[in-house]
């Protein structure tokens, strides 16, 4: 019998259009997106299902509007299939923001304090960098050594001050993403050229995620999981801080806010799961990302996607 993980995506996933046949579909799905309209008192759902494009990519919005998208599809393989999280699977994990989808899947949190704290979240990384100083770049056929080499050699400016730029995101197969200020990545990127990158490009991000510049961030986040803190999940989390397991309600949340400016070590983690006997991936929400990333990282592995009703139908007769 397969082992299952149940893997939950984070930015990058989210696109017009997301959540609408499932809310056309089935009841426990409206469930959902409207406990998050409530909760945040704005037709998000709305957003999700019509647009406008810039408006759902503005981070405050795709945070919960992915975690939103996530706990539906949960929502009706519970309802619909008899479906328990505690009896399919051994672990969760979810990629940056997706964390808190998982831990709400685990019963950590529940929806509306997921969305309350995504949209903290999303806001507090807005506002720790002003628009235009920080950047993120995707560095395609590198490693986290290679990207660190990178990083190292792109900090320093003409002037001879040193500039934050760090691995942000250590994607496997080959992709490292790094987050810091924008000189630094503009030279990261000129200088990746003599590092056997295959491709270094720009992402159409808001802030540089996932580095130290984050730090007022990250305050915003501790003081926001004293006031919400997380519970025991029912089923272990992989930390993308750590690759490792996390259960302890005050280490998850010392994580959660470590996460806000460290690497999300993707690549450890599903490695990690695999090596805890994990055989199965199963990806809830919007779009295919890191079930693809499980595929390159982890080849001998399942792994599935499930967002629309067609794909939770298949789903129910594979668990």
């Amino acid at each position: 019998m397969p082992v299952h993980a149940f893997i939950f995506p984070g930015q990058g996933s989210q696109a017009v259009g997301m959540g609408r046949d499932l809310a056309a579909a089935f009841a426990a799905a409206r469930e959902v997106f409207e406990e998050v309209d409530e909760i945040l008192k704005q037709k998000l759902s709305k957003l999700m299902f019509e647009g406008p494009a810039e408006d759902l990519t503005l981070t405050e919005n795709t945070q919960p509007a992915l975690m939103a998208h996530s706990l539906a599809v949960l929502r009706v393989l519970e309802r619909e299939g008899g479906f328990a999280l505690a009896d399919k699977a051994v672990l969760v994990a979810g990629h940056s923001l997706g964390e808190y989808s998982a831990l709400a899947a685990a019963g950590s949190f529940t929806v509306p304090a997921a969305a309350r704290l995504l949209r903290l979240r999303g806001q507090a990384m807005q506002r720790a960098v002003p628009a235009g100083q920080g950047a993120m770049a995707a560095l395609l056929g590198a490693e986290r050594a290679v990207a660190e080499e990178i990083c190292k050699a792109a900090a320093e400016a003409p002037d001879g001050k040193r500039e934050t730029i760090e691995p942000a995101n250590d994607n496997g197969g080959g992709q490292v993403v790094i987050s810091g200020a924008r000189g630094a990545i503009e030279r990261a990127i000129e200088i990746s050229r003599t590092r056997g990158v295959k491709r270094a490009m720009l992402l159409p991000v808001s802030a540089p995620f996932h580095c130290a510049l984050m730090a007022s961030a990250a305050d915003a986040m501790a003081e926001a999981l004293e006031q919400t803190p997380p519970r025991a999940p029912i089923v272990p989390l992989i930390a993308n801080v750590t690759a490792a397991k996390a259960t302890d309600p005050a280490e998850i949340a010392r994580l959660l806010v470590q996460q806000v400016t460290a690497t999300v070590r993707w690549r450890e983690s599903v490695q990690t799961m695999i090596g805890l006997g994990v055989s199965s991936f199963v990806e809830l929400g919007a779009g295919k990302v890191l079930s693809g990333l499980v595929r390159r990282i982890a080849p001998d592995a399942a792994a599935v996607s499930a967002g629309s009703p067609a794909e939770i139908e298949t789903l129910l007769k594979t668990l």
